[in-house]
């Protein structure tokens, strides 16, 4: 079946791309590719799927961009202006499945556990729901696999997506973010409103009490109070939740699962609902209790780069809380962050390439840590935390990794940060069971 017009070209590679290429080369569409500065495997993959490099010069009636390309790169308006209709991965899935019913999810914090979330809550449901974009697996990935879709949508990949239409959308939250890319909050904000832009009356979009998203869609309200059908029926109380489970994000998971299960028309077996919600976990990375020692706590937050989500973390955080910021600055808001910390954090730990502005602009008493890699400078990081929080005697509290800062100053990812978390915090742990010892790091103390 075709569902692309013309010359089609895949722009920028890695993986997104590369997802694209093997759903392209699965369906028999032919394409070409490019990618400015392609790794050596990526080079070999794309002959092996029989896809030709080439040339951004040339006219082609379909570009499928790479979310890590901005959208007004030159390239990029250079093939409008010549005729190509640029999209991302997210609108060929739409357009290649238009049957597939998809939850769309987005926001500024939440959106990857919620999306995990409400693919759980389908699932406890008897539907074959399975999460991808954004997230890990691509969305191609999963299309064929999938009863229902459920997509964590970034702003890079909805600033491409000309009509792609989710039964249900879900926004979290509208903060600060990426101002890096878009240039501005407006920009932004506008950039995540394309979930609910083509929607219609017979869609639902789910929001947070006081949030403004232009639509069509029939709206349902969420709030982190009470986790609710759209009628009002409680499913369970919040403090009923699993521990790292965000209330807001199970609150907007409830009406998203519920809202899917009247579009497949098949009744909601509220009992599971709530049984998915208490058996539900913190996503890898996202608030994650990795390790305890008596009542000291290590919770990994190494996805947390956005002001709202740092936020979240330290108003979950049991006090006192050593704080562990750092990696490179992508202009998150700071002062929300230190109204949070007031009463609850008694030491920042600050590592990385911006540990020591952040730390220098929260304005409470800090560590700085350094090593000779990234491994090096957490373990060093979570050795000064629980230092910091056994000053008094026996460590207690949490040692929080909610670094605002992204992991390309010293890791390939917030995932492998938060591994290098993970493994310094069993190591402090282990060392607290063993003989007494002392820090004698790198950390300067201001």
């Amino acid at each position: 079946m075709t569902f692309l017009t013309g010359p089609t070209l895949i722009y920028g590679l890695g993986r997104s791309g590369r997802g694209v290429a093997r759903f392209l080369a699965r369906e028999a569409q032919v394409a070409e590719w490019f990618d400015a500065r392609p790794q050596p495997e990526d080079e070999a993959l794309m002959t092996e799927l029989g896809f030709a490099r080439g040339d951004a010069t040339r006219p082609y009636r379909t570009v499928i961009a790479a979310p890590g390309v901005p959208i007004d790169h030159p390239d990029l308006q250079s093939l409008r202006e010549h005729g190509a209709e640029v999209m991302g991965e997210v609108e060929v899935a739409f357009r290649a499945r238009p049957a597939l019913p998809v939850v769309g999810v987005t926001g500024t914090a939440g959106k990857g556990s919620t999306t995990v979330l409400i693919a759980s809550l389908l699932r406890a449901q008897g539907v074959n729901a399975l999460e991808g974009g954004n997230i890990d697996p691509p969305l191609l990935d999963v299309v064929d696999r999938a009863e229902v879709a459920v997509a964590e949508l970034s702003s890079f990949q909805l600033e491409r997506v000309p009509t792609f239409r989710p039964a249900v959308a879900v926004v979290t939250n509208l903060g600060v973010d990426h101002l890096d890319r878009h240039g501005s909050v407006e920009a932004y904000h506008a950039a995540k409103r394309n979930v609910a832009r083509h929607q219609t009356p017979r869609d639902v979009l789910v929001l947070p009490e006081g949030a403004a998203v232009p639509g069509a869609a029939t709206v349902r309200r969420f709030t982190p109070l009470r986790l609710t059908l759209a009628d009002g029926r409680e499913v369970l109380p919040v403090q009923d939740l699993p521990e790292g489970v965000h209330p807001a994000n199970a609150a907007a998971a409830v009406l998203a699962a519920e809202a899917m299960m009247a579009h497949l028309g098949r009744p909601l077996d509220v009992p599971a609902l709530a049984g998915a919600l208490r058996e539900a976990r913190a996503v890898t990375g996202r608030f994650e209790t990795v390790a305890r020692h008596g009542e000291l706590r290590f919770v990994n937050d190494s996805i947390a780069t956005r002001t709202l989500a740092v936020q979240a973390a330290l108003q979950q955080a049991a006090p006192p809380v050593a704080w562990l910021v750092g990696g490179r600055d992508k202009g998150a808001e700071l002062e929300p962050l230190i109204a949070a910390a007031q009463g609850k954090v008694s030491r920042v730990i600050g590592f990385g390439e911006d540990g020591e502005r952040f730390a220098l602009a929260l304005g409470l008493p800090y560590l700085l840590v350094t090593g000779q890699d990234g491994t090096d400078v957490m373990r060093h990081a979570v050795q000064a935390a629980v230092g910091a929080l056994g000053m008094d005697g026996e460590p207690r509290g949490t040692v929080l990794l909610s670094p605002i800062g992204t992991s390309f100053d010293l890791y390939r990812d917030y995932a492998e940060r938060g591994r290098a978390f993970v493994q310094a915090a069993q190591e402090a742990v282990t060392a607290l069971d063993g003989p007494a010892r002392t820090f004698s790091g790198t950390e300067v103390e201001a």
